[in-house]
């Protein structure tokens, strides 16, 4: 962890972020919950089944891991702001292209493509904030960020609903374009320049990131399993729900709204996560996660109507919520000084194996057995990593500057 911070002896206010961040993250975050329940039912009209539209869900988290580092890199050498508008630019237009999608084949490799444009995102993101915020107010800074992200995804699901219902599945790729290009453009009115440009001779762009790895090995070990838990839990929650429902016979638009009902309980929760998180510590508020996240999953399979479906809904809003920007605050306070850029993308690689590993674990037990086993299977594997976050990841917060500055 980095030495003290300059920062530290700044005047700041999380209201400095609402531009630059906060509401770009909204804009994007509407758009990308109005595609997220979509996507597997848009699979299915092409002609695919279960399994393969998990498989379809399954290549956004692969795009979102291929790209971490090279997105990190990018941020070393050409800065923040660059990278967040060409990340959600990138959103944008391969969302166009997947609303004219009329194959599995094309659909699932523009889900790659788009993986990639929000791995851009999300680190250049990461890498401005984790810059500009003292800790002793990065929990609030970045479960912020998380709470305004699942604000989208409480919006976002009913407008996809509802253009899926009346207009066709395609036109929810539309809305997300328009929402992509219009954070893209505002990022690129009032974002600074952030860090960028460093000097990356030397040992070069492969032994800087070899570097990285070997020095904070023990991080990536102990904390990136234990990311990798929660982002398989998250992942498989997206998956499940919409299958789920499909499967208990309802609508598009009865789905899009549970899923709106349950991303709306999980942003109300982004506050009291981010408040736990500078008092008490990290830990307080990833393993109830976990823990929330599992049982969730867990109990899913035992639903047959509609009024249990919406109560797991909501656990799993619960879950996801109390830990909302866990996973970035942990990088955060991990990140070095020097080397921000390739650290977060290592980061966010190990992170991103969970995402892109979830939806592809939930296709294979689809595929040879059922949806509910996946759903068990994936609830198991949260509750092993209760355990390991809770014995093995050291606690981050640091105590000192966190109680000064949340006076």
């Amino acid at each position: 962890m980095a030495d003290a911070d300059p920062r530290e002896q700044r005047p700041f206010s999380l209201n400095s972020l609402t531009l630059s961040v906060y509401v770009p993250t909204l804009l994007f975050s509407i758009g990308q919950g109005a595609v997220l329940p979509i996507v597997p039912l848009f699979a299915l009209e092409l002609g695919a089944s279960a399994a393969a539209a998990g498989f379809v869900v399954g290549m956004r988290g692969l795009g979102l891991m291929l790209f971490d580092v090279p997105s990190g890199v990018a941020v070393s050498r050409f800065g923040d702001k660059g990278v967040m508008v060409l990340g959600t630019a990138m959103v944008a237009v391969v969302a166009i292209g997947a609303s004219l999608s009329k194959s599995v084949v094309v659909l699932a490799t523009l889900m790659m493509v788009m993986g990639g444009g929000w791995a851009f995102w999300q680190l250049a993101r990461l890498a401005y904030v984790s810059e500009v915020v003292p800790s002793g107010q990065r929990g609030r800074a970045l479960s912020l960020v998380g709470g305004v992200y699942r604000l989208g995804l409480f919006l976002g699901p009913i407008l996809g609903g509802f253009l899926g219902k009346y207009y066709g599945l395609g036109s929810v790729f539309y809305a997300q374009a328009a929402m992509g290009l219009a954070a893209s453009a505002l990022m690129f009115v009032v974002v600074r320049q952030g860090s960028g440009a460093e000097d990356l001779t030397g040992h070069g762009i492969g032994g800087r990131l070899v570097s990285t790895v070997v020095e904070h090995r023990m991080v990536f070990l102990t904390a990136g399993c234990a990311v990798i838990a929660l982002q398989v839990l998250r992942q498989g929650r997206q998956v499940f729900l919409p299958l789920w429902g499909d499967a208990i016979g309802l609508d598009v638009a009865q789905i899009g709204l549970v899923y709106g009902i349950s991303s709306f309980v999980d942003a109300g929760l982004f506050y009291p996560s981010g408040y736990v998180m500078d008092r008490w510590g990290r830990k307080w508020a990833s393993v109830p996660s976990l823990l929330t996240l599992a049982i969730g999953l867990l109990i899913l399979p035992a639903t047959t109507e509609a009024h249990g479906y919406v109560l797991v809904a909501m656990l799993t809003g619960i879950g996801n919520g109390f830990g909302a920007g866990i996973v970035q605050v942990l990088g955060a306070d991990f990140t070095p000084a020097e080397r921000r850029g390739e650290f977060l993308g290592v980061w966010r690689l190990i992170g991103d194996v969970g995402n892109a590993g979830g939806p592809f674990v939930v296709s294979f037990i689809v595929g040879i057995a059922s949806l509910g086993l996946a759903a068990t299977c994936c609830g198991a594997l949260g509750l092993a990593g209760v355990l390991l976050m809770w014995l093995a990841v050291p606690e981050t917060l640091q105590r000192g500057r966190t109680r000064s500055s949340t006076r």
